[in-house]
């Protein structure tokens, strides 16, 4: 009688610790679902649309803002000393993740904080600027995609070349206080000397910045102006497609947003794909994933963007062969 005893408070015991191993897994959900998470998001402009894409997928997902995520929104609004002092605001309020656009602000935020999740989505060269110690193994608290901004910089400028056959003088409109725009420019370089080409750099730091470059643009007649995008040049992209109609200057983009606004011509990624991806990887963090552990995202799939309104403004006749070659073609 007392074996069977034994015999029963082992099974109930067994019993206990196998109802525990398969109920842990449902209270571990339970318990995500039930949690409030504080999201930061920090960029240059308030027009929130290049990070529609991100946040739509955060939704599918289930985080649904007012809900189980706060999204701390800040906005530097082209004065870039403000990335310290939100970075520094993250801290304080303890966001679970903070997202942002740009890398200065991705600085900014690395050095307040070794603990806090980064993810910049659409990182210029991240290992190059010091944010990550590679693209497989990113080995501290931030993670993301990153853009292969130098590469697609020289095949930009060879697409100017075959769309303005006499080119001889390229406008480069870029932000050179942003450090991961540094390879891009030079990569640039390097493909100008190859096609026989002079560049022409437009170094816009701030908002005081752009009315200059164009009054300089406008009066030394470049045959093109290539844009090096980063988040303070996206926010004025309407000024520089307006101005490069304006002037008849054909213009490249590394995304097709300003193409939709009246740019000639882009080359890039799909950038909204990025930014799906980027959500994927805020889901993993708040599940309790290392940024130091998730490789960055890099883009699979490239687009060439024309329009073709804008070809015939600006007196260029877009070559049949890349009108072919054109994943998307405005009209």
């Amino acid at each position: 009688m007392r074996h069977r005893d034994v015999h029963m408070k082992r099974r109930a015991f067994i019993t206990l610790l196998g109802g525990a191993a398969v109920a842990s897994p449902f209270a571990a959900l339970a318990q995500h679902a039930a949690r409030v998470w504080r999201i930061g998001f920090i960029t240059h402009s308030t027009n929130d649309a290049a990070y529609a894409s991100l946040f739509e997928r955060l939704r599918e997902l289930g985080y649904v803002e007012g809900q189980n995520i706060i999204v701390e929104r800040r906005y530097a609004e082209g004065r870039a000393e403000r990335f310290q002092e939100f970075a520094a605001e993250m801290v304080r309020l303890k966001a679970d993740v903070v997202i942002t656009s740009t890398t200065p602000a991705a600085l900014a935020l690395r050095n307040a904080t070794t603990t806090v999740p980064i993810v910049i989505p659409t990182a210029i060269d991240p290992v190059g600027t010091g944010l990550i110690a590679g693209l497989a193994h990113p080995g501290g608290n931030i993670t993301g995609g990153a853009l292969l901004s130098a590469e697609l910089g020289a095949k930009r400028l060879e697409l100017l070349k075959e769309l303005v056959p006499g080119l001889s003088r390229t406008a480069v409109l870029w932000n050179g206080a942003n450090p991961a725009n540094s390879l891009a420019w030079r990569e640039t370089e390097g493909a100008a000397r190859t096609l026989g080409v002079t560049l022409q750099s437009y170094d816009v730091r701030g908002l005081q910045d752009f009315n200059i470059a164009f009054a300089t643009m406008a009066q030394q007649r470049p045959d093109a102006v290539s844009v090096l995008t980063d988040a303070l040049i996206t926010q004025y992209q309407k000024e520089i497609v307006d101005f490069a109609i304006n002037e008849r200057l054909p213009s490249v983009f590394p995304s097709k947003d300003p193409i939709k606004l009246g740019g000639l011509l882009s080359y890039g990624p799909h950038y909204s794909e990025m930014m799906r991806r980027a959500a994927s990887q805020v889901d993993k963090i708040l599940r309790g994933a290392q940024p130091a552990d998730l490789p960055m995202e890099q883009p699979t799939t490239f687009e060439l963007v024309i329009n073709l309104n804008t070809a015939r403004a600006v007196g260029v006749v877009v070559p049949p062969l890349m009108l072919s070659r054109a994943d998307e073609v405005i009209e």
